[in-house]
């Protein structure tokens, strides 16, 4: 058992929770509630040495790991207790929807954050960045290099300068759009996380 398991079993009120802990599961790149749960010390022990997020199945009265038929896992990032030792948030990495239904998520009528998107289009980019050039324009992008991608991210930060001066409301919005997209598969392209330069600004601002 790996020493963060172990831990985390050993600090549940299993006393309190019966036996089995309610685990939220939450989607670690856009942060939207996927399902909820139940673990037992042994599910918690498999999610770990596998990776994978399992369950006690109350259902099937045995450990259920999650896409284990399907192939929708859930790759597991990391656990956190809560305050009164009885509630796990589990942050993970869902291949495929979470739902038996087909949806994202368990709770389909959750209105989810429109910057939540932004998880989606990383997932996109990286899928794409090994595709074949002729299959989109950001697999062609990437077949294009560091080089071309710079170019373009420069090339839409000044249509956005452009379109401000301009006053063109819905021009900047598109423009910015662009520059986005474009930065971000920079970004993807040079192995830097967007998780890292947001952790920048965080630090910046709790700096000052």
């Amino acid at each position: 058992m790996s020493q963060q398991a172990q831990t985390l079993i050993e600090a549940i009120n299993w006393q309190k929770v019966d036996k089995l802990i309610p685990a939220i599961i939450q989607n670690h790149q856009s942060g939207q509630v996927l399902m909820l749960g139940y673990m037992d010390a042994q599910a918690i022990k498999t999610s770990f040495e596998k990776q994978q997020v399992t369950f006690y199945s109350r259902t099937k009265d045995r450990l259920w790991t999650k896409g284990e038929e399907s192939g929708n896992v859930l790759n597991l990032v990391q656990m956190s207790l809560d305050c009164d030792q009885d509630t796990l948030l589990v942050s993970a990495l869902p291949v495929g929807p979470t739902c038996h239904l087909g949806t994202a998520s368990c709770f389909a009528d959750y209105q989810e954050p429109q910057l939540s998107f932004i998880a989606q289009l990383q997932t996109v980019l990286s899928d794409r960045k090994s595709a074949d050039p002729e299959s989109s324009y950001t697999a062609s992008l990437f077949a294009r290099g560091t080089k071309r991608m710079a170019q373009k991210v420069g090339e839409e930060g000044v249509e956005v300068a452009l379109a401000a001066m301009a006053k063109d409301r819905e021009e900047l919005t598109n423009e910015s759009a662009d520059l986005l997209y474009h930065l971000m598969a920079l970004l993807e392209n040079e192995a830097l996380p967007l998780q890292e330069v947001v952790a920048c600004l965080e630090a910046r601002h709790l700096s000052k």
